[in-house]
């Protein structure tokens, strides 16, 4: 790209050369002589110089070899950026900004490293928009591309990258970078860019995890700890946690979904009972009121309120259908 800016200069170099050249040649004006060495370096001269002696034709031909040099590094140089990496990379990137910008109610994946590609792979799965901060863009495989999975390269503690990402928009971002600074960084620049975001973070011990929920993480994840915790009950409960990785595996058409209760849904002063959820295909886990209420399960008599967070169980297709039913006016 550097290159681009210097033909400019050689142009103007060639232009003041000719001009000089051609008037300490033929005696004429410095205005007439710059045209002189305008026209002939345009190939539309008109008129030879006078007097053309056998200097000037020297002089001319040298000028005039000079120019096609420049205009044949001109072309070599434009041709390069056409296939030149940087501006595949710009064109990318701009394809992408586009496409980010159109997205609502996506989740963003600070850090790319193993457990952020075991996050994307299984938002991926479950066809969820999803957007990827990572500083080294060499991790973008074809795969990738093929997939059309969003990457922009950048620092995620940044509020310039996060606001790129959408996070006004988003629904969650959850953030794995190797290290806790840079991970509770991230948990308070989204927090203070968006409010309403749930923010799930990763900590390698407990002292991190507590500044992070400080921070305003909604919750925070210790590899080493859930992975500990996940073993205990295999051993406790192995077909319990059969039934879960059957429900989390890839191509298995239902899930545990929680969704949340708005103001205006039809649901809401209802009981579970008198609602049409099961006839739909639709178990309710529990409900999580605002207040941090609990119930697991909930009884048939329990109303649903605003704000109300139900845990449900559901193909996918039913637990879209229930999502669509909280937006829909009575």
């Amino acid at each position: 790209m550097r290159n681009l800016f210097q033909i400019p200069f050689l142009v103007l170099t060639i232009l003041l050369g000719g001009t000089v050249g051609l008037h300490l040649l033929t005696g004429q004006g410095i205005l007439h002589s710059f045209y002189q060495a305008f026209i002939l370096l345009a190939t539309v001269g008109s008129q030879e110089p006078q007097p053309l002696t056998d200097a000037t034709m020297v002089f001319i031909i040298v000028y005039l070899a000079s120019g096609l040099g420049v205009f044949a590094y001109s072309a070599i140089q434009f041709g390069k950026v056409l296939v030149n990496a940087d501006f595949r990379v710009l064109l990318e990137r701009r394809r992408m900004e586009r496409q980010i910008n159109k997205l609502t109610g996506h989740f963003i994946i600070c850090g790319f490293g193993r457990m952020g590609r075991e996050l994307c792979s299984y938002l991926h799965q479950r066809r969820q928009p999803f957007v990827i901060i990572d500083e080294n863009a060499e991790l973008v495989t074809p795969e990738m591309r093929r997939d059309e999975w969003l990457f922009l390269q950048g620092d995620a503690t940044q509020d310039d990258i996060l606001q790129e990402a959408g996070i006004a928009r988003a629904r969650a971002l959850t953030t794995v970078l190797p290290t806790n600074a840079d991970n509770l960084y991230v948990v308070l620049s989204s927090r203070l860019l968006s409010g309403e975001l749930q923010i799930v973070a990763r900590a390698s011990d407990d002292r991190a995890a507590q500044k992070m929920q400080q921070a305003g993480a909604t919750r925070v994840i210790n590899p080493l700890s859930s992975g500990a915790i996940r073993m205990a009950r295999f051993m406790l409960s192995p077909s319990i946690e059969n039934f879960v990785e059957v429900a989390e595996s890839e191509g298995v058409d239902w899930e545990i979904a929680d969704v949340h209760v708005p103001d205006d849904s039809p649901l809401v002063d209802q009981q579970l009972k008198e609602t049409n959820l099961r006839q739909e295909g639709i178990m309710l886990l529990g409900v999580c009121r605002e207040s941090g209420e609990k119930f697991f399960p909930p009884p048939g008599d329990l109303r649903i309120h605003s704000g109300d967070n139900l845990f449900a169980f559901g193909s996918s297709d039913n637990l879209r259908s229930l999502t669509d039913m909280m937006e829909v006016a009575p």
